[in-house]
């Protein structure tokens, strides 16, 4: 015993000699350290004095020391910016879903605006702008060289005057002017309707009205259905949905799962982080969902996606999505202005980042572009070119049908010609429908199980039910 404790008190005095041999070089790094930074905000207060007294013309005090805080902040990362009282404010706004702008979602790519994805009905989207877009210059001033901010403020202007952006697009050999009215956008964060017996939910954003709208909306469709039992399925467009709000991202999720997790976030301690649980309650009873995405699907609309896809809860259909997988913090600041700082990552429920990758589509499906008019021409007459039996002189009348039987019948084909006209309107929707009608023709046994046995497992106990803040693009 008197070995043991021995031992163990000269382990202990080992491990304090030990630390203090290895402290004491941290220490002395910690300081120099502080000293190296306390040199460089004298060298900063150095060149602020300088441009103050010598600069050809009088400088604002002020802006010099918000471009900075500006400068510092753009450089970890095209998401993090540091807010004045007026973006701030207009921040918020864009948030309670009504502002004034082109209606597009920009971010910063080798010193080009590009755009994440143009707003449904706004005056970017109706003047033709797309995702993947690039802006190099607006009204013939040149964004190369601007942040992020300067170049967003260059397109604000007021509501019902002009501006023209520069536009380079993949596959077209040569940059070409848009003419764009500014107006003000008014987003409706959720529009509903039915096709067939699908339900379209399309989400354009994630505001404070994103899941309120997608609630009753959902209840409108299924109650002019008569009933849950007359739909077939939910199709989930988050196409060029840009993000927002993570809480609206989670809540959206949370409607369609009744267990397990829906996305994690890590920060820079490993230790410190949140995850977002699923609550019991499904809103559409296990009916089969597609979701659709495509390259301006981006942030919260990859959580959602992500989410349903993990758990097989839906089938992701459409091409791979943006690849934002980072949480911007809003930090308020004196005076009413903000820092927006990148704070974590975000992760899916089976624990993929997804940040610079996306999430990958189930099926991959493109949508074509829209076929010239003589195409379409050519398409018709070569229909035109075959007949069937009905056409054909003398053939025999089919009187084996009573009147209910040719009503179903012709119903039947009615909706398959709708079915058909859709695909010329938007094939990616149309495809996704085909899945459901699919998925139904085939019984109630093929319905997704959000909880089968091969789900994500959940990564920890805990919860976290508090309001996330937002995710800005």
């Amino acid at each position: 015993m008197k070995k043991f404790l021995v031992a163990a008190v000269g382990g202990s005095i080992l491990g304090l000699v030990a630390t203090t041999q290895i402290a004491g070089p941290l220490i002395a790094q910690e300081a120099s350290d502080n000293a190296s930074v306390y040199e460089q905000l004298d060298l900063f207060g150095d060149i602020f004095d300088r441009v103050r007294a010598e600069y050809v013309e009088e400088a604002d005090p002020k802006d010099l020391i918000e471009a900075a805080i500006n400068g510092m902040l753009t450089s970890l990362d095209p998401h993090s910016s540091y807010l004045s009282t007026e973006d701030a404010e207009a921040m918020r706004t864009q948030t309670r879903g009504e502002f004034g702008g082109l209606g597009i979602e920009v971010t910063q790519e080798e010193g080009w605006v590009k755009v994440v994805s143009p707003m449904d009905g706004t005056p970017a989207d109706l003047a033709g702008i797309m995702a993947g877009d690039f802006i190099t210059d607006v009204n013939g001033e040149s964004v190369m060289g601007l942040t992020l901010d300067d170049a967003v403020e260059l397109m604000r202007g007021p509501v019902g005057s002009e501006i023209v952006i520069t536009v380079v697009r993949e596959g077209m050999p040569e940059p070409f002017d848009v003419s764009i009215i500014r107006d003000t956008i008014k987003l409706t964060a959720v529009r509903a309707r039915t096709e067939g017996r699908s339900i379209v939910l399309r989400v354009t954003t994630f505001n404070d009205q994103t899941f309120p709208n997608l609630t009753d909306g959902l209840k409108e469709q299924i109650d002019a259905a008569g009933g849950i039992e007359n739909v077939n399925g939910v199709v989930l467009d988050l196409r060029n949905n840009p993000g927002g709000l993570l809480n609206q991202a989670i809540y959206v999720s949370d409607a369609f799962l009744d267990a397990g997790e829906i996305v994690s976030t890590r920060g820079r301690d490993p230790a410190v982080g949140e995850r977002y649980n699923a609550t019991p309650g499904d809103l559409i009873n296990g009916l089969p969902m597609v979701v659709l995405i495509n390259g301006g699907s981006a942030s919260a609309s990859e959580i959602v996606a992500g989410a349903l896809q993990d758990h097989r809860r839906a089938i992701v259909v459409g091409t791979q999505s943006f690849g934002k997988g980072s949480v911007q913090t809003v930090i308020p600041l004196q005076g009413d202005s903000a820092m927006r700082l990148t704070t974590a990552r975000y992760y899916t429920p089976s624990g993929r980042s997804i940040q610079a990758l996306g999430i990958s589509p189930d099926i991959i499906v493109q949508q074509p572009p829209p076929k010239p008019a003589d195409a379409e021409g050519e398409a018709a007459s070569e229909d035109a070119q075959y007949r069937s039996e009905a056409d054909l002189r003398g053939a025999l009348n089919n009187d084996s049908l009573t009147e209910d039987e040719l009503r179903v019948i012709e119903a039947d084909r009615a909706r398959a010609e709708a079915a058909a006209a859709l695909r010329e309107d938007d094939y990616q929707l149309a495809y996704a429908i085909d899945i459901l009608t699919g998925l139904s023709a085939l019984g109630t046994e093929v319905v997704l199980n959000p909880n089968a046995d091969d789900a994500p497992a959940p990564a920890s106990d805990a919860t976290a039910d508090q309001p996330a803040e937002p995710v800005e693009e």
